[in-house]
Order: structure tokens, then sequence, then C-alpha cells
């Protein structure tokens, strides 16, 4: 497989300037931008697979949202939240100067892609959401939040994988070659072994959040979706925890009435490995 490009652009909080890496493929004079946005412990290199599978037709720029991969951690970290999320894609998007932009997001990365694809004026085409939805099940945050900012470290690669396999079982059938691939990206180099790429104190705002900030949070979302006027795709796990089958199917009757696909024999989330999950990309985001 080849290396994609690693770039940087500064973006901007109240406590000051940060540096946000993503990852391209493709010809970086493509017009045509596909932005492929990582789940919440997760970073851009999870989408090498299908990225370069689209490379020939996109360029395909995959951000390391900050405190993950290879950005910077924030100095406050109550600025890890969606909103501080949306400001820096805003700020990568004009570095990009893209004239057509699709944009792809999994689990978190949906739920920043609604965050852009409801502003007035956006430039989304058209939208995947990947295995997310305005509602979010309790009982999926909190086996998320289990592990979230545990201090870990590995040995080896290998043993980094087995633990990683088994709090992502859910995402479906892997081979190991391609769960090594998986988690490679995912580790830092420390001492005699590895600890996680992303900085613990992600979980911070994401364990504050209260019931009632939970219930306005849903209400926003929803808000957000129905505000969403491109062409939208809805790619779900048949066996999620996290998107309902109520809740995709409200998303295909509201806002953009997005188009369904589900995957049998995956939970949360799809990893867009797989070929069934890439053609179904693919024929949504080519179609004429």
């Amino acid at each position: 497989m080849n290396t994609p490009r690693l770039n940087h652009v500064q973006c901007l909080t109240p406590s000051g300037l940060h540096r946000m890496a993503y990852w391209e493929w493709g010809d970086a004079l493509n017009p045509k931008v596909l932005l492929c946005v990582h789940g919440l412990t997760r970073q851009g290199r999870d989408f090498d697979v299908l990225a370069q599978t689209l490379s020939n037709e996109y360029r395909v720029v995959c951000p390391d949202v900050v405190g993950r991969g290879a950005s910077d951690w924030l100095a406050d970290p109550s600025g890890y939240s969606v909103p501080m999320y949306v400001a820096d894609m805003v700020t990568l998007l004009a570095r990009l100067n893209a004239s057509s932009l699709d944009w792809l997001g999994t689990s978190m990365g949906g739920l920043i892609g609604l965050g852009v694809a409801a502003l007035p004026n956006n430039s989304i085409r058209r939208f995947v959401i990947n295995d997310v939805g305005p509602t979010l099940e309790a009982s999926a945050i909190a086996r998320i939040g289990s592990y979230l900012g545990l201090p870990m470290h590995w040995k080896s690669v290998e043993e980094a994988a087995d633990y990683m396999w088994s709090i992502s079982k859910s995402f479906g059938p892997h081979t190991r070659e391609q769960w090594l691939a998986l988690t490679r990206p995912m580790l830092k180099a420390e001492g005699d072994g590895f600890k996680p790429h992303y900085d613990p104190r992600i979980g911070v705002p994401f364990r504050s959040v209260t019931p009632e900030m939970a219930a306005f949070g849903q209400t926003m979302l929803w808000k957000a979706y129905d505000a969403v006027t491109a062409p939208t795709l809805v790619l779900r796990g048949a066996e999620s925890d996290l998107l309902t089958p109520a809740t995709a199917h409200a998303m295909t009757q509201r806002g953009p009435k997005a188009h369904l696909i589900e995957f049998a024999g995956v939970g949360h989330a799809p990893t867009l490995i797989a070929p069934d999950q890439i053609a179904a990309v693919r024929e949504f985001l080519l179609r004429p």
C-alpha cells in the first residue's frame, strides 16, 4: 500500500493556537475533495484502504482530530468538544479550497459533519454518516466511556492489537493483517513499548455530560440534521448499539431523508475496509 502525505494546519481556540494534522491521498491539485473524519478514540489512518481505493477520483483528506494521532494536544481539555472540532474543520476546508467537497464521518466524525453540513452556505455536496445519528444510546456511550482514557502500556504492537480487538469486536470480522494495520497508527512509542495515540483527557468533557446536557444535545443534533440539504447516506452496522434501527429509520424520514444501508455481522462501527462497505460508499459518492 502507498503512504499518504502528512500535512498540518494551524487552528485557533480560546486558549491559543494548535496544529491539526491531516493525511492526504491522490492528486494534491484535484479540485474534488473527500474529507474522511474518524471516531472518538481513532485517527485519520483508519481510512487508508478506502482512501487509496478512491484516490483516483478524489483528493482524499483524513484529519487527525485535535488530541489524536499526529495533531497537537490541547492545553485546556474543555476544548475537546464537537463545536471546537467543527471550527477546526472549517479552518481545514479553507486551507483545502475545494471546489467540490464530499464528507464521510464515522461516529464522532459524523457528528462533526452534521455541525458543518447544517451551516448556511456550506460546501458539502454529498454526506456519508457512518453508524451515528442525532440520538445516541446511553448504553453505548457508557461502553465507550468504560475504556476511554485509561492509562495503557503495551510491550508490543501484537499485544496492543489483542487489547484493542477485545474492546472493538463490534467492528466486525477482520483478518489479523487488517487488524494490525488498523492498530499501528493507534500507538505512540513509550519507553520499551507503546501507549495510546490520543490525549487521555479527551475523556474529561465526555464524562462531564449530565442527562440534561445529553437531552439538550440530542435536540440540537436533530435540529442540525433537519437543516442538512446535501444528499445523505447513512451506514449502519446491523448490530450497532449506538445507532438503533429506530433512529436510523427516522433519519430516512426527515431532514435530508437519507438512504440507509446496513451491514450484517457488524456493530459499531463499520471500518469501511470490507469490499461491500467500500462499494456502498463508492457507488453513492460517484453516482451521477
